[in-house]
């Protein structure tokens, strides 16, 4: 009887799922700003939750199934891309950092998971001169989505085919899976605006600002252009029809969505369905509008879940963990090849300056 743990480091929440005989048996959250203050208390209740065979640990940008003992420097810098200057800038990305030793000293058997770009199902040339095609929690999003898709249509895991849109508390990121396995992905430093982040930024702001702290990429999105980055995503809803910004914002984010869905289009030409995931779609408002812009390229359905409390990427995550240790779902891995899984974000880069960047971050 395996039991997995999937954890997802939202930038709200992180949200906590647990898997015994495919079982759910623990459903949970942790706001992010506690988890920030005290990392122990999410190691604490990984420790309660013993005996365990595999934690699917908060991955970042993903790395290529790494053990927490292998765990050092070159992998802290890669699953968050913050060098030694900014990590306590971002109070959360500092928790993570806590979080590794405490980890390391803890005793439990903590995997570090792949992003979109490890995977070997999504080609070479896709992959060129990308970093972000979808974070590891976004891969979780895409895992529970291959998952849901099979037990609601009745189908095999190698018959799945669809796009889906993850629409986070601060990055949106869209993702195509064709035949069980994902080719492809708009991650939320791509794309169009996510709820807090600016998505893709135009090359000549990015020289503009000269450098910048990695602050900039969690604003400019859809609060930020109604100018009430306060605002919960609910009651930044309610202010669409009186405020002239906050619909702009709100036109911002549904517009992106439906051109990262228009684009992965071409790669997958006719997905089965059109799922939509995250912390946005809990708001009535925002899911009826994205159900309603996204049916003209096919049927639009809010992914299942399989917990009450945790999100969806905590799900995911715990699939993946329950496959890689064994349990009920090791088909699902095997279909979607997470043990083929290899190299760094970095690999794939072109640009003038390439080996110097890989010099200086990968040794």
């Amino acid at each position: 009887m395996t039991r997995a743990i999937g954890i997802d480091p939202g930038t709200v929440s992180f949200d906590v799922c647990g898997l015994e005989d495919g079982e759910v048996f623990l459903d949970t959250t942790l706001p992010s700003p506690d988890f920030a203050k005290n990392p122990q208390a999410l190691i604490d209740l990984l420790l309660s939750a013993q005996p365990l065979d595999l934690v699917a640990a908060p991955s970042g940008y993903g790395l290529p199934l790494v053990e927490i003992k292998d765990f050092g420097d070159r992998e802290r810098f890669l699953f968050t891309l913050v060098d030694e200057r900014e990590r306590e800038r971002i109070s959360v990305l500092g928790g993570m950092g806590k979080m590794i030793a405490l980890m390391k000293s803890s005793g439990l058997p903590i995997l570090f998971i792949p992003g979109v770009i490890h995977l070997p199902t999504v080609p070479e040339y896709r992959k060129a001169n990308r970093v972000d095609m979808g974070t590891a929690d976004k891969l979780c999003c895409l895992t529970l989505g291959v998952y849901e898709q099979a037990r609601h249509l009745g189908i095999e895991y190698d018959e799945t085919s669809f796009i889906l849109v993850e629409v986070g508390g601060a990055y949106t990121a869209v993702m195509a899976v064709e035949g069980g396995k994902v080719v492809d992905g708009i991650g939320g430093t791509i794309g169009g605006p996510g709820y807090y982040s600016l998505g893709g930024m135009d090359g000549e702001l990015a020289y503009l600002l000269n450098g910048f702290h990695k602050e900039i990429l969690f604003s400019g999105g859809a609060a930020y252009i109604a100018g009430r980055p306060d605002l919960s995503p609910e009651d930044f809803a309610g202010l669409i029809e009186s405020d002239e910004r906050a619909r702009m914002g709100w036109e911002a984010l549904l517009e992106g969505v439906s051109k990262s869905v228009a684009a992965e289009l071409v790669v997958v030409p006719r997905p089965r369905e059109i799922l939509i995931s995250g912390r946005l779609c809990r708001t009535p408002k925002l899911r009826t509008a994205l159900k309603e812009r996204l049916s003209t390229f096919g049927p639009v359905r809010r992914v299942e879940s399989i917990a009450n409390v945790a999100k969806e990427a905590a799900q995911g995550a715990a699939l993946i963990a329950d496959g890689l240790a064994g349990g009920r779902f090791s088909s699902l891995v095997e279909v979607m090849e997470f043990r083929g899984a290899k190299g760094t974000v970095l690999d794939y880069l072109h640009i003038q300056d390439a080996d110097a960047l890989k010099g200086k971050y990968l040794g």
